[in-house]
Order: C-alpha cells, then structure tokens, then sequence
C-alpha cells in the first residue's frame, strides 16, 4: 500500500464513530472481548476521573469496553486507592508473571497487561490526561472492530501543554519532530505517516501484541511500530485524530534520557534488520550537564533499554490463554442467558 493511499484510507477522526450503540452492535456480532489497560506510576491527580468517565460511559451505558485494569509500577501517592475506590481492576506489575524477575518501566506494565487482562483487543490509554472524554477509547477501537484488516490503532491529537499558570495552546511532539520523525523518514520512510508516533494511547489486536517483543521503557512506542510494520505491513496500521490531549510538561533533560532510550530500540531494530552492519559498542550512560553561573555539574545515567521476550514464549502465557478462552465463553453464556 503506497503511503499516499494509506494516509488517506486509513486516518481517521473520532467523529465518524460517536455512535457507540452501532459500535457496540458491530462489537457483538463479532464477538470481541475488549479490555482497556491504564498503566499508573503516581497518578492521584487525573486517574479518578479517567475510570469514573470509562466506567460510567463505556461499561455502564454502552457496553463497549469488557474490563478496566490498571496496572501500577508501585505508586506511593493514592493512585491505587483512587483506581480501587471508583472501580478499576487494579494489579501490581511485580505480582504478575511472579516467576519472571520484576523490572521498571511503563513497558513493563504494557507487557503485563497481555497476560493479565482477558480481551481480543486491547486499549492503551496514558493516566495523565487533564482532558479525558470517551472518545480516547472509542476513537482507538472503533477501527478495529469494523475493519478486520486493520490490526494497530494510535492516537494524534493537538498537544497544549499544561503549566501551573494555565494552558499554552499549542506545542508538544517534541521528540517526535526532532528524533523520531526524521529517523523514520530515513529508515523506515511508510512510517512517517504516522502523525504521532509515540502518542501512549493505541488499541491493538492480542494476536500483534502476543507476538512482539516489548522495551521496558521508552523505546516501547517506536519499536512497536517497527515490529509491527515489519510483519505485517503498513496496511496493519490506522490512526484516529482524538482532537485535543492536555498533558503535563516534561523538562528537556528528560526528553533527553527519552530519546537515549528510543535511539538503543531503533539502533537495535535497524541492526537485525541488517540495515547498519556495524555498530560501536553500546555505551548505556547518558551524560547531561547542568550549568551553575560559571561552573557546572556532570549528571550521568545509564539507561539500558531492556526488551521482554514476545509474550507467547513465555509458558505461563499459554496456560493463561485456556483460562481467558473460558473467561469469555462464559461471558458469552451469561450475555446469552440474560438475553433470554
């Protein structure tokens, strides 16, 4: 598929599916179990509201979404408190997979999620969003559930940013435009259609994300799409405008530490791919400065971007899979009972 054809075939803006009771009609027919999956490290502020608006919209009144679980790296604010409180499934990522050595990291937490929650599809949604509203979800499944083809949704959207004086109105992407986005218009050219490619919001198949390896941390995003593109297409992917995502600010260094973590994912990927045959030795310390009038201080970390195995090779997963294949027969009896 030429990249012209697909941007214009496959973008999408969450207007065109605002009609959640055709969308949840379509979601049964096809007999797809949807779960959505809120990774959490101190999120007190935003998730509350976040699972009282999912819960109350899309469980409530539109049966859209089957199961709410946040997945938290060890909060120590009132994060899980909060989540439990309004409803939310909550599970620590160091008891799931309780046999594999914990490790920190959001993508950690994603990884977990595929052998913890139980649907077909499941739904990334970022826990720092100021600007919540349904159509993060819908917006994100919709595509899958009504093209069978389509195997990967992400998110675009204007990125204000929230200061403590109020909103900026435009900005954000920062990493994307100056890393991302030309790294893949030089490697990976398909995939600079993709508006937002490290947005933390996206819905995917179980069969994609079972069967591709995950970074723990910030190279997650970038070598998903990667991964994904590479063994199935640019066909697989579909994007859908959410309009507008309020979030907080990052300072610069740590975008830095961000794109030292997305550079080792790519330069990984790039090297398997044999794109680049030799490569210096990796080196996993970043080093940042910080300037004092006429002095400075020499700031180091090292950052080793460790991946997770494809989920289906771990054995537990596929104990797991009998028990999420009984989980949603049985659903299916109860919907089918009460039916009746």
């Amino acid at each position: 598929m030429k990249l012209e054809t697909w941007i214009k075939e496959n973008t999408f803006h969450h207007s065109e599916f605002e009609d959640l009771e055709q969308l949840v009609k379509k979601k049964k027919e096809k007999n797809l179990r949807i779960s959505l999956c809120i990774p959490t490290l101190n999120e007190e502020k935003t998730i509350g509201k976040e699972v009282v608006i999912f819960r109350s919209e899309l469980m409530s009144r539109h049966q859209l979404v089957d199961e709410i679980a946040i997945i938290d790296s060890g909060s120590k604010d009132r994060t899980v408190e909060i989540a439990r409180s309004f409803g939310a499934d909550v599970y620590l990522a160091e008891d799931i997979l309780p046999g594999i050595e914990p490790r920190n990291g959001k993508g950690e937490n994603l990884w977990k999620a595929i052998y913890q929650l139980t649907g077909d599809i499941i739904i990334y949604i970022d826990a720092d969003i100021k600007n919540i509203h349904p159509r993060f979800v819908y917006g994100l499944v919709a595509p899958l559930i009504y093209n069978d083809e389509i195997k990967y949704v992400k998110a675009f959207y204007d990125r204000p940013l929230a200061f403590s004086e109020g909103i900026r109105p435009s900005g954000g992407g920062r990493v994307t435009e100056i890393l991302v986005r030309p790294l893949f218009s030089l490697f990976f050219p398909e995939l600079s259609g993709i508006i937002q490619p490290l947005s933390g919001e996206y819905a995917v198949r179980r069969e994609v994300l079972e069967a591709i390896p995950f970074p723990i941390g910030y190279g997650v995003e970038t070598s998903h799409l990667i991964d994904v593109f590479t063994k199935w297409g640019l066909e697989a992917f579909a994007q859908t405008d959410l309009d507008q995502r309020v979030h907080r600010n990052q300072a610069t260094r740590d975008l830095g530490k961000m794109s030292f973590g997305i550079l080792q994912a790519f330069l990984k990927r790039l090297k398997q791919a044999g794109t680049i045959m030799k490569l210096p030795e990796e080196n996993n310390v970043l080093r940042q400065f910080i300037a004092h009038d006429s002095d400075f201080d020499v700031m180091e970390y090292k950052i080793v971007e460790f991946e997770r195995p494809p989920m289906i090779e771990i054995p537990e997963y596929k104990l797991r899979l009998k028990e999420i294949a009984k989980i949603k027969a049985d659903a299916g009896k109860s919907e089918n009972k009460t039916k009746a």
